[in-house]
């Protein structure tokens, strides 16, 4: 494979004054982490074990530099989307992604011939763009379940590994659909979903491709990925099954007059069905400040999979089929031809009217920001793997730099996704480095930080009740108005450590629209709320997460 290059914003052979504003941004990111230049093409300042491995010395975690991407696109290359691989990876430019990942969906059409066409196409544009990471992935049809994410590092058997994974494991391929409870193939079906994670991890393990990650998309979109479905495929391996988004795609399904009275960000406008797992609340399948109910509610079931004490990642994306008030719409099939005998669809044609749409284009809204310490495809996979994942909408903040340490250390600490060993009692610091927005968003708003909320949860480990989806030590503990803030300023939390091991996760707004969390106040005083149908403006009510930090007592 053509060897990677830097992006411009990270490559000192550009001189600032061609950058925008974003790339100006991001370089004074990259020089404060001490990774500009020759650090960052090589992993230098993490030392080389650090690089390999991710990790700092001492325990510590490494300085990081965040790549921005989206994991979940659709092309031509999908049944149900629209635009030519070329437009989406063009888009991913324009709006300032690093890394992008084309997941397309399921389907005996592409398995057959177009995973091996668009991989061509993948093929060239890495060559002719290497400063842009694209991978090659699969929406997978889970057996008894919703989506997820596949993908596979860049090497000579991706594409391979997608379609023998595709053909023997896909549920919707296979027709193991079923996952009702009682219901006679539902064991059956979701059995050979834990098959096929523990399928991807041999290959990983045997050399087959280096590197594989599947992300559960819109979890509750539906209400068919019960907890306890969550919790088999990530324990089949949990290197590989690594997360899920917290954040569906579709956030412009219901800018006001669009689609009208009834419609959801995410399109989670859905009800609960035969397929559906009886004990999720009717809320469930709404968004909550546009993100998944499971992961929106402070103590719900994120919080009840991170109180077992294992990391579970969150990211956010497009999930872009069609963008809304896009004007191209599907070109028309030649005669005797259509998806099945192609893999294809045909390249949109161009009109003067809006077409019907719910997505942005990648990057325009939705960003997954991952800490990596060098520039290339491994470096975002291994970033991903080991949690180190913050995501915002609507380009709420140029950046998020986040360290546990304990007091009066001088170390760097540990950041998102990691652990830090410490004894009964000891102080911590959790320092929060915030950059705020130094540009106008795609929509033209500048975006304004309003508060940063610290959760906090106990960690009891492994769960008895395998469909539990409360947390119920997990709350609010601090929230601090930062309101005017400008540029890039540190909040120092002060952590004292109890009897037992605990995570700390934060999250933040533009303050637009809070209310009383679903668990009640005494849980979450002011958490993001679902809006009215038909009217949720996605640009009026932005939020960051971010991934947690877990605290381990020894003694």
């Amino acid at each position: 494979m053509t060897e990677q290059q830097l992006p411009a914003w990270a490559d000192p052979s550009v001189p600032p004054a061609v950058l925008d504003a974003q790339g100006v941004s991001r370089r004074g990111l990259l020089r404060r982490a001490g990774l500009f230049g020759a650090a960052f093409a090589l992993g230098g300042a993490a030392g080389p074990a650090a690089a390999a491995t991710g990790r700092g010395h001492g325990g510590e975690d490494p300085r990081l530099a965040y790549l921005v991407g989206d994991h979940h696109v659709h092309s031509v290359y999908s049944h149900d989307a629209k635009y030519t691989f070329s437009q989406q990876a063009r888009a991913a430019a324009r709006y300032g992604l690093d890394w992008m990942v084309f997941n397309e969906h399921s389907n005996f059409g592409h398995a057959s011939y177009g995973a091996a066409l668009e991989h061509k196409e993948i093929l060239r544009a890495r060559a002719a763009n290497p400063r842009q990471l694209i991978f090659q992935g699969l929406e997978w049809y889970i057996p008894a379940a919703e989506h997820c994410t596949v993908f596979a590092a860049p090497g000579p058997h991706e594409v391979d590994l997608l379609t023998r994974f595709e053909l023997a494991y896909d549920g919707k391929l296979l027709g193991y659909t079923e996952g009702a409870a009682g219901a006679a193939d539902t064991a059956r079906n979701e059995a050979h979903a834990v098959k096929a994670v523990k399928w991807l991890a041999e290959q990983r393990r045997s050399g087959y491709v280096d590197d594989v990650l599947v992300l559960a998309n819109h979890p509750l979109r539906l209400g068919i990925d019960s907890p306890h479905e969550l919790r088999a495929w990530r324990d089949a391996a949990p290197e590989i099954m690594i997360g899920m988004e917290g954040a569906p795609g579709a956030q412009g399904a219901a800018i006001p007059g669009w689609r009208g009275a009834t419609s959801i960000r995410g399109e989670y406008e859905n009800k609960p069905s035969a397929q559906s797992w009886a004990d999720y609340p009717a809320d469930a399948y709404l968004t909550y400040g546009g993100f998944d109910w499971a992961t929106a509610t402070v103590g719900g079931l994120w919080d009840s999979m991170l109180a077992e004490g294992r990391l579970f990642s969150v990211t956010t994306n497009s999930d872009n089929h069609r963008t809304v008030f896009d004007t191209w719409k599907n070109g028309d099939w030649p005669a005797g031809q259509n998806f099945d005998n192609t893999g294809r669809l045909p390249d949109p044609v161009k009109t003067d009217t809006p077409q019907a749409g719910s997505d942005f284009w990648p990057g325009q809204f939705s960003r997954t920001h991952v800490g990596v310490t060098r520039y290339g495809y491994r470096a975002v996979m291994t970033g991903l793997r080991e949690g180190r994942v913050w995501l915002d909408h609507g380009h709420l903040l140029d950046g998020l730099e986040v360290r546990l340490r304990r007091e009066h250390s001088n170390g760097r600490g540990v950041t998102l996704g990691g652990r830090l060993r410490v004894r009964k009692g000891e102080k911590l610091t959790l320092e929060i480095t915030v950059t705020t927005a130094s540009r106008p968003n795609p929509q033209g708003i500048l975006p304004q930080l309003a508060h940063v909320d610290v959760i906090r949860g106990a960690v009891r480990g492994a769960v008895s009740d395998r469909d539990t989806w409360r947390a119920p030590d997990t709350k609010v503990v601090r929230t601090t108005d930062v309101s005017g803030r400008k540029g890039t300023y540190t909040l120092r939390v002060p952590v004292t450590v109890g009897d037992e091991s605990c995570y700390l996760r934060l999250r933040g707004s533009d303050g637009n629209r809070n209310g009383t969390g679903y668990l009640g106040a005494s849980v979450d005083p002011h958490g993001p709320i679902p809006h009215e149908p038909g009217n949720g403006d996605p640009w009026a009510d932005t939020w960051f997460y971010a991934n947690p930090i877990f605290v381990d007592v020894v003694g």
